[in-house]
């Protein structure tokens, strides 16, 4: 993927993997593949605040692939700081996870916009590594600020 415009590096994952829960309705598929439906990954920060959580990604559907792939669809994924506060939370209709290398990538459409819902950035096509804490959006990239999330100072 041709990265245009680097958007944002939130707190995301920085190292350790992803942690998989995923539900139970799990079948099997004519092609020998297993589907899950409510696919939810958490992280936890590490050592010292290993309680609290710093990433969960989520989406509506998992579909295994070769390679350690999962195409997810309705992906979710939220980003919280230390204390527990939602900083982030990143939405996409769907798009290839690869679970050895924690990279999630689409051509598709991506929004991502603060906890408190006041600025957001939407975008085609993106690239999120957990390793570095990194998303790209690659092309037509729209910021959004709702009315009232700059306040007006004066001296």
């Amino acid at each position: 993927m041709n990265a245009k415009a680097n958007i944002t590096r939130a707190w995301l994952a920085a190292g350790a993997g992803l942690l998989f829960a995923v539900a139970p309705d799990v079948r099997a598929q004519p092609n020998g593949v297993q589907h899950a439906n409510n696919f939810t990954s958490t992280e936890y920060y590490g050592p010292t605040n290993h309680q609290q959580i710093k990433s969960i990604l989520s989406g509506a559907e998992a579909l295994p692939q070769p390679g350690g792939l999962l195409i997810i669809k309705q992906l979710k994924l939220e980003m919280f700081n230390p204390n527990g506060k939602l900083e982030w939370v990143v939405n996409a209709p769907e798009c290839v996870y690869d679970t050895f290398k924690s990279v999630a990538n689409s051509p598709g459409h991506l929004e991502v916009r603060m906890g408190d819902g006041k600025f957001r950035v939407e975008g085609e096509g993106f690239l999120w590594r957990q390793s570095d804490s990194f998303l790209t959006i690659s092309n037509n990239v729209r910021t959004v600020i709702e009315n009232g999330a700059i306040m007006n100072t004066k001296p």
